[in-house]
């Protein structure tokens, strides 16, 4: 069962206002991003209730981008970007006025089975009562994969994320379904957006994972960036009008890898401590599928 989780653009301006969602933003003065409340690694709160993880990053990649600092970068209210674990549907990108920019990891959906059941594969849950969030993509996927192998199951279907999970190891079910990377931060712990807006927050990304590629990092970008190599001249913005292509300062690139780092440096920050492989989200060039469009 193939998923993904996505970045999303989205606009809080109606599309009948005057001004567009970079003006928007630029006047209130941060960039409103809508993640999720609590996946370890990806986005969740610390003691002091400051969200950190990839998906957190890419937030601040954005304000570091539009602003030159990466502080700007708030997790509540309307937003204007939503950036969590969002499987990239037809349905999702067709009828819900959503403009998917890109993924930021890949992953999968898996099943987490209690040890005391010894269940060694999937095909082995025949009649198992299951755990799932309603309304999810992970519903209509364990449906799909039980009526594909000819097996029934039991739903145990409930809403809130900590309440399925309570369910689950107070043993109402025999088994938890979400995706692969929700699964491991547990044991370890949307109106359209206009062109230019969409345009900073996909290139945003890419310009995390353009950084990797190049071998630039935070603790190397201001020797870097005096290099004469022309694509890192473009990137940190010595030569070329990239930024005024997208309505912002030219330095943006320079700024998002100065303040929040590569793409590797925050998969590694956010990721790896809780035992994440890189796996699939390896650069294409180390046999992953990460890849950005060449800034120029």
């Amino acid at each position: 069962m193939k998923k993904s989780l996505l970045l999303l653009a989205v606009l809080a301006t109606p599309a009948f206002a005057q001004q567009s969602t970079l003006d928007s933003v630029r006047s209130k003065g941060y960039v409103q991003c809508g993640v999720n409340t609590g996946v370890a690694g990806f986005s969740a709160p610390d003691s002091k209730g400051v969200y950190t993880g990839i998906d957190v990053d890419l937030c601040r990649a954005v304000a570091a981008a539009v602003f030159g600092d990466a502080t700007k970068a708030l997790q509540s209210g309307e937003v204007d970007i939503l950036s969590r674990n969002t499987t990239w549907t037809i349905t999702r990108d067709t009828s819900l006025g959503l403009n998917f920019v890109g993924i930021n990891y890949y992953d999968g959906q898996v099943f987490m089975v209690h040890r005391r059941l010894n269940v060694k594969s999937a095909k082995q849950l025949n009649g198992a009562t299951v755990c799932v969030q309603p309304g999810t993509t992970t519903e209509l996927n364990l449906s799909d994969y039980f009526r594909t192998n000819k097996m029934t199951f039991k739903p145990v279907v409930i809403e809130k994320l900590d309440e399925v999970l309570n369910a689950y190891f107070a043993g109402r079910c025999d088994v938890y379904t979400t995706d692969h990377s929700g699964l491991i931060s547990t044991r370890a712990s949307r109106a359209p957006g206009d062109d230019r807006w969409f345009d900073v927050v996909k290139w945003s990304m890419f310009a995390m994972v353009e950084a990797e590629e190049l071998g630039l990092s935070t603790k190397t970008i201001d020797k870097d960036a005096s290099s004469t190599n022309p694509n890192i001249q473009r990137f940190v913005g010595a030569t070329g009008d990239i930024g005024k292509m997208l309505g912002i300062d030219n330095k943006w690139a320079f700024n998002i890898i100065k303040q929040v780092g590569n793409y590797g440096e925050s998969f590694d920050a956010n990721l790896k401590p809780l035992g994440f492989e890189r796996g699939l989200n390896r650069l294409w060039n180390q046999g992953g599928l990460m890849y950005a469009p060449p800034i120029r």
